[in-house]
């Protein structure tokens, strides 16, 4: 099991952007399969709709559309143009509105006026990204900064440079690593 990047729970489009990584056995992709698609949505709280090709090539465009923004967003860029064109589009295809619910105290949740269909699932993961880059999260947003990893994190502490103790304990070996053979050389020479 994967660890989540810090964020993750508070965004599924964050999570969705970090479906698609690097691990010590090649790249990673949770959206290779419309199987391995639905059982990532249910275990994010969406709708596990069905899939066929066409509607994975959806996501996973939607997917790099993310990425791309906060990419752009980390890097102080403005994005590529298709890739927020994307996300408009993807959230225009569900004409969701938010709802009121009180279990518990006063709630905004936004319901879909297509329940049950990819555009629903796309319309809120394009949502969750436009409040991500456009909100108070978007000056959280880094790239994880250990060697091959393209994973994404909120940094809500200064001193967090990487999105896992994985991949914390990794940049710290090859530092150690080096040391050895840095005082191998020198002792040699």
């Amino acid at each position: 099991m994967v660890t989540a990047a810090p964020g993750e729970e508070r965004s599924p489009a964050l999570a969705l952007v970090n479906t698609r990584r690097l691990s010590a056995g090649g790249e990673v992709d949770d959206l290779a399969s419309p199987g391995g698609a639905a059982a990532w949505l249910r275990q994010h709280s969406l709708p596990a709709v069905p899939m066929g090709a066409d509607d994975l090539g959806r996501l996973t465009g939607l997917r790099a559309a993310v990425r791309e923004l906060l990419a752009a967003l980390a890097d102080d860029r403005a994005p590529q143009v298709t890739a927020v064109e994307t996300v408009n589009a993807a959230a225009r295809a569900d004409a969701a509105a938010p709802q009121l619910t009180w279990p518990g105290g006063p709630r905004r949740e936004w319901r879909s006026t297509r329940p049950g269909h990819l555009d629903e699932v796309l319309a809120a993961l394009a949502r969750d990204a436009i409040d991500v880059v456009s909100g108070d999260l978007g000056a959280l947003v880094r790239p994880c900064e250990a060697h091959g990893c393209v994973r994404f994190f909120l940094r809500e502490h200064a001193r967090r440079r990487w999105c896992s103790t994985t991949c914390g304990d990794r940049v710290r070996a090859a530092r150690h690593q080096r040391l050895v053979v840095e005082q191998r050389q020198a002792s040699s020479g």
